[in-house]
């Protein structure tokens, strides 16, 4: 009983075409039974015959409309969440003036530091992928769930040495970006992506910035976290060897005096909105499980959706297997009737 509660019609030519040459044969079988039925005696067709033909046809009209069962089954799809993080490790980030939760008067990448563990808290049972920016850009943790090997990245970041710098570039980690959102794309078609990119907005190099907007494609949602203050701070030297306090100042090549850096919430804000995201400062009495980020968070979890699928199974060869047997007896009947007048 429950096959023919599920038994439905799904013509595999289409309804058209299908409906059209099923239409057709039906017409042919009536033709038939009025042919058989005017004829009478004058055919050696007897009403078997009749019957048997008129089948052979009414069974083919059935079989273009391809009868089938149809059944339903409910998967679970996991929708999972990648976040990438992209700290800002340029000398400026040792200034001495952010704040973070409880914390002051820490150096703005402590502050960066402290929200890469927040986030890791903020998302439970994402994946996670850390990248290090500077004079250049490096994927130093590709994709991984391991929330442990997060937190050793964040303990281990250091600002790049004094020797190095050539001046803040913020866009240095744009073509790193674009191609790690690409191939996670690709590799996780349904996974929902995510930016955090923590940076005190400074851009002291030569070039003009390029905009963020070519990474809005790849991103579900973009947050921009700055670090420091308005009031900003001197820099300090940073060894070779790692760590800042090498001795004395970076200066400023005019006056000769320590350069100060401040923060600049502007360009950080237009780097959000280049993105369609979201900016938000970091400071003391502030984390990362607050603003934009505790609101969206929760619309980005690992969860399980049921999907129901509907699958169709044609049922063709019973009237198949009918249908040959009607064919193999009129064959006989030819054959015996061939015989007979000859």
């Amino acid at each position: 009983m429950n096959i023919l509660k599920s038994l439905t019609f799904e013509p595999a030519l289409g309804w058209v075409a299908g409906g059209l040459l099923s239409g057709l044969l039906l017409l042919l079988a009536i033709a038939l039974v009025i042919h058989g039925l005017r004829k009478g005696r004058d055919t050696d067709a007897d009403r078997w015959a009749l019957a048997r033909r008129t089948a052979m046809v009414l069974i083919l009209a059935l079989m273009v409309l391809t009868p089938s069962t149809v059944s339903r089954t409910t998967n679970k799809a996991v929708n999972a969440t990648d976040v990438f993080i992209a700290v800002d490790v340029t000398g400026s980030m040792a200034v001495k003036d952010a704040g973070y939760g409880a914390q002051d008067g820490i150096s703005r990448l402590e502050a960066a530091k402290a929200a890469v563990r927040g986030l890791v808290d903020t998302y439970p049972d994402a994946s996670f992928s850390a990248l290090s920016f500077g004079a250049s850009a490096s994927v130093d943790l590709p994709l991984t769930p391991d929330v442990r090997a997060v937190d050793n990245w964040a303990r281990g970041l250091a600002t790049e040495p004094t020797s190095r710098s050539s001046g803040s570039s913020l866009d240095a980690p744009l073509d790193r970006l674009t191609l790690a959102l690409k191939q996670t794309k690709d590799q996780h078609p349904n996974d929902r992506i995510l930016l955090y990119l923590i940076s005190d907005g400074e851009q002291t190099g030569r070039d003009e910035r390029r905009s963020f907007s070519v990474l809005r494609e790849g991103l579900d949602e973009a947050f921009i976290l700055g670090t420091g203050s308005a009031k900003g701070g001197p820099v300090p030297l940073t060894s070779d060897v790692g760590g800042s306090g090498a001795g004395g100042w970076v200066t400023d090549p005019q006056t000769g005096q320590p350069g100060i850096s401040a923060m600049d919430p502007d360009t950080l804000k237009a780097m959000a909105d280049e993105m369609s995201g979201h900016y938000q400062a970091l400071a003391k009495g502030v984390t990362v499980r607050e603003g934009a980020t505790a609101s969206v968070s929760k619309r980005y979890r690992v969860t399980t959706v049921d999907q129901v699928r509907r699958h169709v199974t044609p049922l063709v060869w019973p009237l198949a297997l009918v249908e040959l047997v009607l064919i193999l007896v009129e064959a006989g009947q030819w054959v015996r009737t061939s015989r007979r007048l000859l």
